[in-house]
């Protein structure tokens, strides 16, 4: 099995040299113009060009950014210099494989997450691998390639001293009964490649955590077979591991973890959700017991935490109300921020990354109703220089207006809602699209989406519910959601339209549903259960069988876990699974699905439309050949738009 991963991620990843070059535009964030948003058919083709730029990611001395960029329709991880005498852009293309996370180890490597399903002895697993990558691009190396079998790229810490290592825990072996099954920890140079074990496998212990300084603290032991966990915990790099705190699942008990070590080796910060709402508490290693609340959001979950220039504290921390929001305590970055949000009035502006000594920032400046822009900001010249516009053809010009709504569920239920309606026109019945997300534990929020603006461009209100079991609004709103997938939860989609046609926005007649993933199962259940309030629907990627779903995710590590879960959501999958209920299907459906999808297996697609058709119920099924989960390929995303373009002027025009 090993040879088999190795040639995998060795023959997949390539560089593919010299591209050219991104001029860095000087220009004021705070003169950008802003127009006036009306009335305009936009072509389609600008909708479904691919962000040129995504996550991207400074060097730690600031010279060099790492992102993903599209390249001829396709994503590819790119690294380009920012400054004059170093204009470069080097691509390395992770082939059929994902490209899953990047970041930078020092100023010359970095190292990129990867990922691809492969049959192995009869089953599909899905491999994970770490690549180490010169700034330059000139050399790539699949870091323990030889030893790792499954999982094999979970970083734990990076050095701080500009050196080029790194601590890297992964399996050796995928049979639960060898000692290599669990992840051993091992010191990487990710310029060579060489190893040195920092620490041996322990049975049980999947995950392993270390502080700032590269020292392997704590390990979270897990144990499917009886749902229980274990925490190991030193206070050193030298001590033995001592188990400092147990929970079993079937009790609903959970594990106090630290989120970040703290520069005193006897603190920590952890997020807690006991108060209903995740918030950031002081946590006393000595103890473990939690201390005062640090940050908190009332109504919502918090995000994560920013840490200081040493990783040893909190610089900020990352929350979401009706958009994406970061708490500054560092004053510095505070008084930063202040200044950035002065200069750009309506528009929001996010430091997504920071040089080392924070001299040189990277900023993404947008709003939900406009497609953004990257600056680089250097507070000391106090002026952002354009790097890159996220949507060369759309540009940053305001498109429609978005903002949060909130209505009652039938049970009283508060939700929120993102509402798009389309920009120069009259906001009175209205077509619409009912558009639940993924997941189903996530949310929506105001940020800008090519798909809804889009629709709304072509004249129809889209709503996104947040409906019970979405994350973000505390533990009691998702545990709403616990045996109400196609229940409660489409009663919550329904409440949403109801609540648009009696505001006067949306025509009752006039109204279609779709949806990507969970929300292509969405759709799928509505065709099946309310058909009579829907003209059509519309799934991507969707669920049509939760059973087959699960025997899938159940393959995965711990899948045990999973199941649990899921028969919380689903306590009956036949009761709620489309796939069951062809013949009760009441309206047209457009359903579209990529083969290569390695979340949601194509035949969820295949199989119900197979039983539609045997059914003589109207259904149009298109299959993208090289199609993924994510719409990875701008050829994939145009397809789908027209298809969808096509098939609601046929059964929902506007």
């Amino acid at each position: 099995m090993q040879r088999v991963i190795h040639g995998l991620l060795v023959t997949g990843v390539v560089f593919a040299g010299s591209l050219g070059s991104i001029p860095a535009l000087a220009q004021s964030a705070a003169s950008e113009k802003t127009a006036t948003a009306e009335r305009k058919l936009i072509p389609i083709e600008h909708f479904a060009e691919l962000p040129f730029l995504e996550e991207p990611s400074l060097s730690p001395d600031g010279k060099k950014i790492a992102a993903k960029m599209a390249i001829n329709g396709q994503q590819a991880l790119v690294i380009l210099g920012l400054y004059s005498n170093d204009k470069s852009l080097k691509a390395v293309n992770a082939g059929k494989n994902d490209l899953n996370w990047w970041s930078w180890v020092n100023d010359d490597w970095l190292i990129a997450g990867i990922g691809s399903s492969q049959f192995v002895q009869g089953q599909s697993f899905y491999l994970r691998r770490l690549a180490g990558i010169r700034s330059d691009g000139a050399k790539i190396n699949m870091l323990v390639s030889r030893q790792a079998a499954q999982a094999a790229d979970d970083v734990l810490w990076k050095a701080q001293d500009g050196s080029a290592d790194i601590l890297l825990a992964y399996q050796s072996s995928i049979y639960i009964g060898d000692a290599g099954f669990w992840p051993e920890v091992d010191r990487v140079d990710v310029s060579t490649g060489k190893t040195r074990k920092i620490v041996s496998s322990k049975s049980s212990v999947f995950d392993w955590y270390a502080d700032a300084q590269g020292a392997v603290r704590m390990g979270i032991g897990y144990v499917d077979g009886s749902r229980t966990y274990r925490l190991h915990y030193r206070p050193d790099a030298t001590g033995p591991f001592r188990v400092v705190d147990r929970a079993d699942l079937r009790r609903d008990e959970s594990l106090t973890v630290p989120t970040m070590f703290l520069a005193d080796p006897t603190k920590a910060i952890t997020r807690s959700d006991e108060d209903d709402f995740s918030s950031f508490y002081e946590l006393d290693l000595t103890t473990m017991e939690k201390g005062k609340r640090v940050f908190g959001v009332p109504g919502y979950d918090v995000d994560s935490l920013i840490s200081d220039r040493a990783g040893t504290g909190v610089a900020g921390y990352r929350y979401t109300t009706e958009g994406s929001k970061v708490h500054w305590i560092d004053p510095e970055m505070a008084q930063i921020q202040a200044d950035i949000d002065k200069a750009l009035g309506t528009r929001k502006g996010t430091i997504v990354s920071m040089s080392r000594d924070w001299s040189t920032l990277l900023v993404h400046v947008g709003a939900a109703d406009r497609a953004g822009a990257y600056y680089v900001f250097r507070p000391t010249e106090s002026k952002m220089s354009l790097l890159a516009k996220e949507y060369s053809a759309l540009g940053t010009a305001p498109l429609s207006p978005v903002r949060t709504v909130h209505y009652k569920a039938r049970d009283g239920l508060e939700i929120a809602a993102v509402l798009t309606l389309p920009a120069g026109r009259d906001a009175r019945n209205l077509p619409m699209i009912l558009l639940p997300h993924g997941g189903p534990f996530a949310r929506d929020s105001e940020t800008f989406d090519w798909w809804t603006q889009f629709l709304a461009n072509r004249g129809y209100a889209v709503i996104q519910p947040n409906y019970r079991g979405s994350s973000g609004y505390g533990v009691s709103f998702a545990e709403k959601g616990e045996g109400q997938w196609g229940l409660a939860m489409q009663d919550d989609l329904n409440d949403a339209v109801d609540w648009a046609v009696k505001e006067g926005i949306v025509d009752k007649d006039r109204v279609c549903i779709a949806g990507a993933s969970y929300g292509g199962y969405a759709a799928f259940r509505a065709a099946q259960r309310d058909g009579g309030r829907f003209k059509c629907a519309i799934s991507y990627a969707g669920v049509s069988d939760l059973g087959a779903m699960m025997a899938f995710d159940g393959r995965f590590l711990n899948g045990g876990r999973r199941r649990d879960w899921m028969r919380k959501q689903a306590p009956d999958y036949n009761a709620v699974s489309p796939v069951n209920f062809a013949s009760e299907f009441s309206i047209p459906m457009l359903v579209m699905h990529g083969k290569e999808d390695l979340r949601v297996p194509v035949k969820q697609s295949r199989e119900m439309v197979e039983k539609l058709k045997a059914a003589g119920k109207p259904v149009t099924y298109i299959e993208q050949p090289l199609g993924d989960h994510h719409f990875s390929r701008g050829p994939d995303r145009l397809q789908f738009l027209k298809e969808m373009e096509a098939f609601l002027a046929k059964y929902n025009p506007a």
